[in-house]
């Protein structure tokens, strides 16, 4: 094209149509590759989207909550934006933002463990590094930087090491925290700086400021308190907890020998104790900051927060011997069925009694009243394990040879059925030992959740009934002196 010379090989074989064909292909293919690349990218992007929408429609308080946070960040924004507010704190009005983004948090009571962390942090650092300032420049140039970094050191390491005590971590953590980095601050620049005062009192008014504008949007728009979240988990817990037991030991005893229905639905089985188990970070964390959170509901201040992990501990253990009975159930030696028909009845009741216990328990959870029937209910399901118990002790004299017909004698079934082994009852003996066990630590729980109606004063059912039927008698009372004055 250039004028040069162009070299051009023609092959008597065809070699270079071959050639251009492999080049036509390698194109198409390289296309074909970039286009599924660019399909799978969309297409995780729209899965993404999608989870975020199911999560956005499932639960709307989340969606508040980014909108709560924005609003906040907007007002304190303001004091950066607007000349006069900004004339008041100066250039340290980004600690006002700093607060916001790092301090609000979901629920109320985190929130609030946060900053009032914050705020004291930051007042007893500062002071004490005003303090420490002055000590050190009464001393000499000389002796000035020793003294601050000596005390640096000995503050720092000690409020460090009070992160590790098991008390201080779990409600004072995030205050250490701040003070060693006030501190810090506070005392490095008071070296260079001559308006040390000045410098802590813009800090701590942007903390306050920052802290005050979280506290009211916060609890004033659609708060979320972490003492009824807990107190919901906890609920939804029980309940899961006895559907699962109830539906585990109905499949084992399932007359119809289903196996199909059985392999349909495994994680809904599952599903109950997994849960409970999985909850206990969830459930200290929550219990620690409904200790921070005012009244609120039915949940007045002093609430018994701290028997809500006790009650969860108890359904844990429970939950544990759900899931070695979910083991024994699944085992691959199969039990025979004429061994499990002879339990199947005292099973299934002792399983009902159970299960109608921790949804009684629930309720008294749910509606916070105690129920006079729960006792006789746990009485009830005692009494069922005692009858299991009696027939598991008699397991081994009924069950040697199968259930003999009428015209059948046991030497004939002895040659048509084999004799029972132990290998044979041992997953059916473990399940029963099992059922027993739950129904003794059922037993635990309603006592952790009597412990805590006691302790937060729950109203009774009786109680209840009895207000009522007064106020219909005074009803009555008051007709009755009406019609009397008429007369």
């Amino acid at each position: 094209m250039s004028g040069g010379v162009e070299w051009k090989v023609n092959m008597p074989d065809g070699t270079s149509e071959k050639l251009e064909r492999e080049n036509i292909g390698m194109l198409s293919r390289v296309w074909v590759g970039l286009k599924g690349m660019v399909e799978r990218f969309v297409m995780k992007i729209w899965r993404f989207l999608e989870k975020a929408w199911s999560i956005g429609v499932s639960e709307p308080k989340k969606v508040v909550h980014c909108l709560k946070v924005g609003l906040a960040l907007t007002i304190v924004s303001l004091f950066y934006f607007m000349r006069p507010l900004y004339q008041g704190v100066g250039g340290n009005a980004m600690w006002a933002v700093m607060t916001v983004v790092v301090v609000f948090e979901y629920p109320v009571g985190a929130m609030l463990s946060k900053c009032i962390n914050r705020i004291i942090g930051t007042f007893f650092a500062g002071s004490l590094a005003i303090g420490v300032h002055w000590i050190a420049s009464q001393s000499g140039e000389q002796l000035e930087p020793i003294i601050l970094g000596v005390s640096v050191f000995l503050l720092a390491s000690v409020a460090t090491f009070t992160r590790f005590i098991p008390t201080i971590k779990a409600r004072f953590d995030y205050g250490a925290m701040i003070f060693i980095l006030t501190f810090s601050l506070v005392s490095v620049s008071g070296y260079r700086i001559d308006e040390l005062f000045e410098l802590a009192h813009t800090r701590f008014s942007t903390v306050a400021i920052g802290t005050s504008i979280c506290i009211l949007i916060s609890m004033l728009f659609y708060p979320v308190w972490a003492g009824t979240e807990l107190h919901h988990l906890v609920n939804r817990n029980m309940e899961k907890l006895a559907d699962s037991l109830d539906g585990s030991v109905s499949e084992y005893f399932n007359d119809n020998g289903d196996e199909k229905k059985s392999d349909d639905d495994p994680n809904k089985k599952l599903q109950g104790y997994i849960c409970v188990l999985n909850s206990k970070a969830t459930e200290e964390s929550l219990a620690n900051f409904a200790r921070w959170e005012p009244t609120h509901g039915n949940f007045n201040f002093g609430h018994p927060w701290k028997q809500y992990p006790k009650i969860g501990a108890a359904m844990r253990n429970c939950a544990c011997c759900v899931e070695s009975l979910n083991s024994c159930i699944n085992s691959e030696i199969k039990v025979p069925e004429y061994l499990k028909k002879n339990f199947s009845d005292v099973c299934m009741r002792l399983t009902s009694h159970c299960s109608k216990v921790l949804k009684e328990l629930a309720v008294t959870m749910k509606t916070m009243t105690k129920s006079p029937t729960t006792d006789i209910s746990v009485g009830e399901m005692n009494f069922s394990a005692q009858e299991l118990q009696n027939a598991l002790k008699s397991l081994p004299n009924p069950l040697l040879f199968p259930p003999l017909s009428e015209n059948q004698t046991k030497g004939e079934a002895t040659t048509k059925h084999s004799v029972v082994t132990l290998i044979d009852i041992v997953p059916l003996a473990t399940a029963i030992s099992l059922l027993i066990e739950i129904a003794t630590r059922i037993e635990r729980i309603a006592d952790e959740v009597d412990e805590l109606a006691t302790l937060a004063e729950f109203d009774s059912v009786s109680d209840e009934k009895s207000q009522q039927n007064q106020t219909k008698t005074d009803g009555i009372d008051d007709v009755t002196m009406k019609t009397l004055q008429t007369v």
